[in-house]
């Protein structure tokens, strides 16, 4: 009989966690669905300069909030009780690696790169994603549905700043906003508690400090 793996000890854990980040920082992750901008045609009137910078930065705040997601499911996961909610939270982590991947993408095609302060993005999402599990599953589900709901408003206002005519960065941000509503909802039919109101006016600002960097840097 082979000799079982030992346990992974907390500097495993600690070198994993770092891994982890490095690579969604740095380098594309697997996706999982189709590349939804691969899926529609390409622009019948082609975007101008203005048009393609507009785009541009859109894209690189919704990369920078995916890099975000992708951190703050990560500390949430490692401090929920639940194993269930774990569970829910990876498989949620998946999709928002897709996110990531399409963003990337669309961001190679306009000819730009992702926001040079994503490392900060990251270490404070998985901090406050730390922090949400700690405080107990209900107060973690309810700030995973104040984030998402937060994150849908936020992508409608980018499908009415986006070019007409940019239909492969419309095509991610609509598929984006439909995964992103069904988290909100999934945390909200698993008991997620109701945020006091300071805390989303909180998330609002940070959230609005957020996307002007992102969209700039």
């Amino acid at each position: 009989m082979s000799k079982s793996f030992r346990n992974p000890t907390a500097a495993d854990r600690i070198i994993g966690e770092v891994d982890r980040a490095l690579n969604n920082i740095f380098c594309k992750q697997p996706t999982s669905r189709i590349y939804p901008a691969s899926q529609v045609s390409e622009e019948e009137k082609p975007l101008t300069a203005e048009q393609k910078r507009l785009a541009a930065g859109l894209m690189r705040v919704n990369h920078s909030g995916e890099m975000a997601a992708q951190a703050l499911y990560q500390g949430q996961s490692l401090t929920a009780r639940d194993p269930k909610l774990v569970e829910k939270l990876r498989h949620a982590s998946i999709e928002e690696s897709d996110h990531l991947n399409w963003c990337r993408n669309r961001l190679e095609e306009l000819g730009e790169r992702p926001s040079l302060l994503d490392p900060l993005w990251y270490a404070g999402s998985f901090a406050i994603g730390m922090a949400a599990g700690i405080a107990g599953d209900r107060w973690n589900l309810g700030f995973l549905a104040e984030t998402e709901h937060q994150v849908v408003r936020h992508l409608d206002s980018h499908l009415e700043r986006l070019p007409a005519n940019d239909t492969r960065s419309r095509a991610i941000v609509e598929q984006m906003k439909i995964d992103e509503q069904g988290h909100a909802e999934l945390a909200e039919d698993l008991g997620a508690a109701d945020l006091p109101e300071p805390a989303k006016q909180m998330m609002k600002l940070t959230s609005k400090v957020m996307t002007t960097l992102a969209e700039k840097i």
